[in-house]
Order: C-alpha cells, then sequence, then structure tokens
C-alpha cells in the first residue's frame, strides 16, 4: 500500500484539513518567539551595526505593535467572549497613555529626568564589579536574555507576594480585574505597583552594570512579549523555549478566575523561576477571567482599589 500508516482510515477530503491544521498549528506555535527573540535581535543589529537607530525602532516598535495585534485579534481570534467592544478599548487606551506617560520621564533618554538619571549614576556607583556591555549582536541579545532572567528573579517573589498576601494584593488587583484577555491589557496597572515591580527591575539593572544598549534589547523583548502574553491570539506554547520564557497560554492562567491557576505563573517574561519554586501552571486553556466577582470595574474603582478597606476588596 502507498498510503502511510497515519493516512490509514481518512478520506482524500480530510486529509487536506487535517494538512492545514498542522500547519496552522505550527506558524501559531513559532509566531511568538519570532516576534519576541526576532524584535530584539532586529534591535541588536541595528545597535552594533549602526544601519538604523535603535532610538528610532523604539518608537516604531511603540507605536506599531498595538495597531497590528488589535487587528489580528479581529481576524484570529481566540476566543469571541474575548473580543473588546469600543468603549472597552477606549478604556484600554486610557491606561496605555497612563503608562506612558508614567515610564517616560523614568527610562526614556528624551526626557532626562533626575529619576533617569539616578538610574545611571547607581549604575557607576554600584559596588558589584560588574559590567554587561557586550558590542557584537549575539553578545548584546545573550546579555540581554541573562539580564531579563537575574531581573526576573527578584520580580517573581514580589508578584508572589502580592497575590499571597492582602496587604499587597491591593496595589495588584487593578491588573487581575479585567475579564477578558486583549493585547493593551498588560498596561492597566496602578501606579503603586509600577513603583514595587516597574521600579525594581531598572535598579537591578543598574546594580549589574547593564550598558544601555543591552537594555534597549532588553525593552525590544519585553515589548512584543508584554503584549503578546495579554492578547486573544490562538499562540500555543513552544516546548523548551517555554522552559525559560513566559508565553501567553501560560499567561492567561495567571489571569483565571480560578484560584488555582491565578496563583501560579508569576514570572510575566520569564517563565524558569515559576518552574524552579514550583508555582508553574501547564493547563492548556482557561474559563473565566478575572478577580474577585469577576465584573467589569470602572476606571476610578480601579484605581481606587489599592485604598479600599480589605473587606471591600475582598468582596469586590
Amino acid at each position: 500500500m502507498s498510503e502511510s500508516t497515519a493516512d490509514i482510515g481518512l478520506s482524500k477530503d480530510e486529509k487536506p484539513v487535517n494538512d492545514v491544521l498542522t500547519l496552522k498549528r505550527i506558524l501559531w506555535t513559532v509566531a511568538q518567539p519570532i516576534l519576541v527573540l526576532g524584535s530584539a535581535f532586529l534591535v541588536a543589529t541595528m545597535i552594533s551595526d549602526e544601519w538604523m537607530n535603535h532610538k528610532l525602532y523604539a518608537v516604531i516598535m511603540i507605536l506599531l505593535p498595538v495597531p497590528l495585534l488589535l487587528l489580528a485579534e479581529r481576524i484570529w481570534t481566540k476566543r469571541k467572549d474575548w473580543l473588546l467592544k469600543p468603549h472597552e478599548l477606549y478604556e484600554d487606551g486610557f491606561w496605555l497613555a497612563f503608562a506612558a506617560l508614567l515610564w517616560g520621564p523614568i527610562i526614556s533618554d528624551a526626557y532626562r529626568t533626575p529619576v533617569s538619571e539616578g538610574f545611571r549614576a547607581l549604575r557607576d556607583r554600584s559596588s558589584f564589579d560588574i559590567t554587561i556591555a557586550p558590542e557584537s549582536a549575539w553578545g548584546l541579545v545573550a546579555g540581554a536574555i541573562l539580564l531579563r532572567i537575574c531581573a526576573s528573579f527578584p520580580y517573581y517573589w514580589l508578584h508572589r507576594v502580592q497575590h499571597e498576601s492582602v496587604f499587597f494584593w491591593r496595589m495588584h488587583a487593578t491588573h487581575h480585574h479585567i475579564t477578558k484577555m486583549g493585547c493593551l491589557r498588560g498596561d492597566r496597572t496602578h501606579p503603586l505597583e509600577y513603583l514595587a515591580l516597574g521600579i525594581s527591575t531598572p535598579i537591578f539593572l543598574a546594580l549589574l552594570g547593564a550598558s544601555d544598549d543591552v537594555i534597549a534589547v532588553a525593552a525590544a523583548f519585553g515589548m512584543w512579549n508584554g503584549k503578546l502574553n495579554h492578547s486573544n491570539l490562538p499562540l500555543i506554547s513552544m516546548p523548551v523555549y517555554d522552559w525559560i520564557f513566559a508565553t501567553a497560554q501560560q499567561h492567561h492562567c495567571h489571569h483565571a478566575h480560578d484560584r488555582a491557576q491565578a496563583d501560579s505563573n508569576y514570572g510575566c517574561q520569564i517563565i524558569l523561576w515559576d518552574r524552579i519554586f514550583g508555582t508553574y501552571c501547564g493547563d492548556n486553556e482557561v474559563g473565566q477571567i478575572g478577580a474577585g466577582k469577576a465584573v467589569p470595574l470602572s476606571i476610578k474603582e480601579q484605581l481606587l482599589l489599592a485604598f479600599y478597606p480589605t473587606k471591600r476588596l475582598i468582596n469586590l
């Protein structure tokens, strides 16, 4: 017989369908690693070969992913019940602008504020005799990945404490009071959480003596990964890659209403520490998304969550 064992029992119509499904699965498996690592490598080559200003690329990457991913979510929707209505998109736009206003003065060269200069001063005066400043493209990517892994260690424990302590949960609750996943939802973060989680990473990078170029490559990695991990796309975790790097499939579990899933996968960029410390969840599917009663909250309520009495916070 000329047919393979795998083809036995399949009609002529079923074989092409299975081939298409297999191809789609492969594409959705490699999509996230290609976009995330490819973006980081692209920035690294821009820096090492000086064929494009990486700051200009950063601006492009800030503006480009959002419309592309919003369109992709409409075409290749993972779950139709997660599709956002116009007022929900406007709300996400508010949080995106809010995040930009907070992050810009902290990490951007364009602002030249005492805060951004403070990180450089900390790096220059660090007592650690470490400098991570490679010049080749591969070296920059390797340095950026190393930094991401190291910086995610304190992030992992801070994030885990937020889930295990009601006192610290109040500043993190805003991020979990969403009932749908979407590429912009990663920016839904309370200002107090930026202080707890956001600033800790640049401080850690400064202490490690990371060069501006390495930080730029690490930022390119995070730019795509953060949006993809919250996206409403049928992304599939790639084996081996998903042992180190956090994926959308893993992060959807973290946003589940089911506490067994939500209290896991604390690494938003790097999943390695979850695997090491026993908080990893590899479920392929999640049910309801959200925290508490899993009902949408107004922007005002989301900003006030950090100041609510414990009883009211828990009963939302």
